[in-house]
């Protein structure tokens, strides 16, 4: 039985109440210690809680940050709509049957909506009376947006982008924002600059798991993650027209803004550093050698009693989403390339893929990694492409190492690819390369699989079949600490 499709932030937190771990959390402090409290839950404890932060030090009771939301592969699966009783595999299997499945469902007008509860214009615009964070002690400042929808519209057709970027707290009515070369949001507000016209934007702080799922998926040009959404759901995303920009807001957000992005040559700010994904300082000035785009807010509504969303980077060993919608994209990118026989795919903190497969030709293996450097749910960022047999469970790390200690003879089934798309935030990129804007990188294939033409010459694997293991746990769970399967 799958799960409810949530209209709002509020929606899934109460569900993620009924089905894991979740703590509340009063009086902590906004500079350092919410985001060093969220880092140290992620990375030592198995399947984190929900962390919801109330009574924020300096802010006024209701005016909440909840962290952790996708840490816990069962909440995830509640976001996705899907059963949470699953394991990680079968869940990713599910999210990429649902992906194939959708049809685009454009989104739905609604008079009411909850996010213009409050409403601020002009001078009355003031982003400070919201608990924006700095995570790390090295930030160049408070970012109000991580967990954030950024929503612009293509001035050359009907295409309407959805993202998600993160946005530096300038002043009370100035943000930063950083977007990488390449990024569909970046691409739009171009085609404005380029024309001396600064690009009308909307951005929203908080709203429900699979709108904030689909704006960091990415899908082709052209097709509107908004529509996509609407799609997964199986229903229309409820938005509004924005009074200033005409552009769509996700009605049940818990906050929202509208303003314009002007041309970096009329305004720009300094931005960063900023602790991101692969666990290092960069992007912003620091890693572009230049000032970075703005919005100027012309508007500000939020609900009652707002909840922002903490989607601060994590080191890589405190990774956030312990279940990525990405994987099922790729898997469903796979198939539809005609890779058969696709058993499993996942992601491992953006720079490890692992897809595995029943081999049955040969070559099968090296189609389906360069399948995966080039589709779009994995060609960018990435360092590693792992293939592995049908026998490896592409969640388990340990298991993907083991294919990777036994099964690769690194003279022979180590694969190079230069050229590849890559981002500033690339802590390898090398400052000639920034310095020339060349942001590109080689990515190694590893072909951890039992050889095709003598496959069933391999040595036999010893290891204790699934099936027994799983039913040994089952027999004495009651007597030994086993974590559930």
């Amino acid at each position: 039985m799958e799960s409810e499709v949530f209209d709002d932030l509020r929606q899934f937190i109460e569900a993620a109440k009924k089905v894991g771990e979740w703590r509340e959390i009063k009086n902590a402090n906004w500079d350092l210690e919410i985001g060093a409290l969220i880092e140290a839950t992620a990375e030592l404890i198995p399947q984190p809680p929900l962390l919801i932060f109330d009574e924020i030090k300096g802010y006024p009771a209701g005016f909440r940050v909840l962290g952790l939301s996708f840490a816990a592969y069962k909440r995830v699966a509640l976001a996705l709509g899907l059963p949470p009783d699953r394991s990680k595999l079968e869940l990713v299997r599910l999210a990429s049957r649902k992906i194939h499945s959708a049809k685009p469902i454009a989104p739905k007008e609604i008079a009411r909506p909850p996010v213009m509860e409050n409403v601020m214009t002009g001078a009355q615009v003031d982003l400070r009376k919201f608990p924006a964070l700095r995570s790390h002690e090295g930030d160049g400042g408070r970012y109000l947006g991580t967990g954030d929808v950024v929503i612009n519209a293509d001035p050359e057709s009907s295409f309407i982008n959805m993202g998600t970027y993160r946005m530096q707290l300038h002043e009370p009515n100035l943000l930063g924002l950083w977007m990488s070369p390449g990024q569909h949001a970046r691409m739009i507000c171009m085609k404005y600059w380029e024309k001396g016209k600064s690009c009308p934007i909307v951005a929203t702080f908080g709203q429900d798991p699979l709108t904030f799922m689909a704006s960091n998926t990415k899908i082709p040009w052209g097709s509107s993650e908004l529509d996509y959404v609407g799609g997964l759901r199986g229903r229309p995303l409820e938005i509004i027209r924005g009074p200033v920009t005409g552009l769509p807001i996700p009605a049940h957000a818990e906050v929202a803004i509208e303003g314009e992005v002007p041309p970096p040559s009329e305004q720009a700010r300094d931005e960063g550093p900023f602790g991101e994904w692969p666990g290092y300082y960069s992007g912003g000035t620091i890693g572009t050698g230049e000032p970075q785009p703005v919005i100027r807010i012309k508007a500000l509504y939020h609900r009652n009693n707002p909840i922002l969303q903490d989607e601060a980077p994590l080191w890589p060993g405190a990774y956030r989403m312990d279940l990525s919608l990405r994987a099922g994209l790729l898997w469903d990118q796979l198939e539809s390339a005609g890779v058969q026989d696709v058993v499993g795919v996942y992601d491992h903190t953006k720079y490890l893929w692992v897809v595995a497969l029943k081999q049955r030709y040969g070559g099968h293996a090296k189609q389906a990694a360069h399948v995966a450097l080039a589709a779009s749910a994995s060609a960018r960022h990435g360092r590693y492409v792992v293939v592995v047999d049908e026998d490896i469970d592409p969640t388990n790390l340990k298991e993907v190492l083991w294919a990777m200690e036994t099964r690769v003879d690194p003279a022979k089934d180590i694969e190079i690819v230069e050229g590849c798309w890559s981002t500033p935030l690339d802590p390898r990129m090398t400052p000639e390369q920034k310095a020339t804007r060349d942001h590109t990188n080689s990515r190694a294939i590893f072909y951890a699989v039992r050889p095709f033409a003598w496959r069933d010459k391999f040595p036999q694997v010893s290891r204790v079949k699934r099936e027994l293991r799983d039913a040994v746990v089952k027999a004495y769970k009651d007597i030994l600490p086993f974590p559930s399967i």
